[in-house]
């Protein structure tokens, strides 16, 4: 497996998997891996003969109060641990090789409307940031496939709808949730947790568990659905954001009796952020 940190130094590696009519897979990452980053890659592995993983911590999705600066850097870890799982190529970075027009006054992408919900309320100018860094991995690595966790599940549709709406080459695909054994979503941000919070964080996962199994029983009362699940997180000791149940192929308000439904939830505990969601059938 190979690091490199400049565009050129990949798409020369990139040009070879190419003149062999090899299928490349991106999964872009931020780096500081956990058993969620390697489920993506092993995913990878199974539809394309190649593997190129970013590494890269994007400041334009971050807010001017948010963890920038402290979020983990792990990069010589991430690199072995992506070895032992049979990535081919890492493709690591640094601000100016990303943005060589600047972070202020280059080119962005934003896709309308579904950035602004949810996620996107919360942290005003953060799907921008992920939109337009995406499209420039995307321009720069040209794969075949890219793959994201469905964590960020608002993530995934923004994403798809900027591949629709621009009509970019790539196959996107979500993978499934990695989860700790008690439930809680695997996610970079958990070590932020204190050993007291650790212990209740898994409850997002429940609550939001208990909504789609309401909603698989044919609860169809969505507002006092949500709003007892973000009481209930209020009184265990978050600061909930939100918990939304929305349709899962547009994050759209339900519509119809049988559309296929999400529950999102988003919630602060101590300094972490905490994301997680989960279909739920119509009954």
């Amino acid at each position: 497996m190979q690091l490199v940190h400049t565009v050129s130094e990949m798409r020369a590696r990139v040009a070879i998997w190419r003149h062999d009519y090899e299928r490349i897979a991106l999964v872009p990452t931020m780096g500081n891996l956990h058993a969620g980053h390697l489920a993506l890659v092993e995913a990878a592995q199974k539809l394309a003969e190649r593997v190129l993983v970013s590494v890269f911590v994007n400041p334009t999705q971050f807010g001017p109060n948010e963890d920038f600066d402290r979020y983990p850097r792990t990069l010589q870890a991430d690199v072995t641990a992506l070895e032992a799982a049979g990535a081919d190529l890492v493709f690591a970075p640094d601000v100016d090789e990303m943005y060589p027009g600047g972070t202020e006054s280059g080119t962005v992408v934003e896709v309308p409307g579904l950035s602004d919900i949810l996620c996107g309320a919360a942290r005003p100018g953060h799907f921008r940031g992920v939109t337009t860094v995406v499209a420039r991995l995307f321009n720069m690595a040209q794969p075949d496939r890219a793959f994201f966790g469905e964590k960020d599940y608002q993530q995934l549709l923004v994403i798809r709808r900027m591949v629709r709406d621009l009509s970019i080459p790539v196959d996107v695909r979500g993978v499934d949730i990695v989860r700790e054994a008690d439930g809680l979503a695997m996610s970079s941000r958990n070590q932020y947790l204190s050993e007291p919070e650790r212990e209740i964080a898994p409850q997002l996962y429940r609550r939001l568990a208990e909504v789609a199994a309401a909603l698989r029983g044919g609860n169809r009362d969505y507002a006092g659905l949500e709003q007892a699940a973000m009481q209930h997180l209020a009184e265990a000791g978050f600061a909930p954001e939100y918990v939304a149940i929305r349709r899962a192929e547009d994050l759209a308000e339900p519509r119809h009796p049988r559309d296929a439904l999400r529950v999102l939830g988003a919630a602060r505990l101590g300094s972490a952020r905490l994301i997680d969601n989960l279909a739920a059938e119509p009954a």
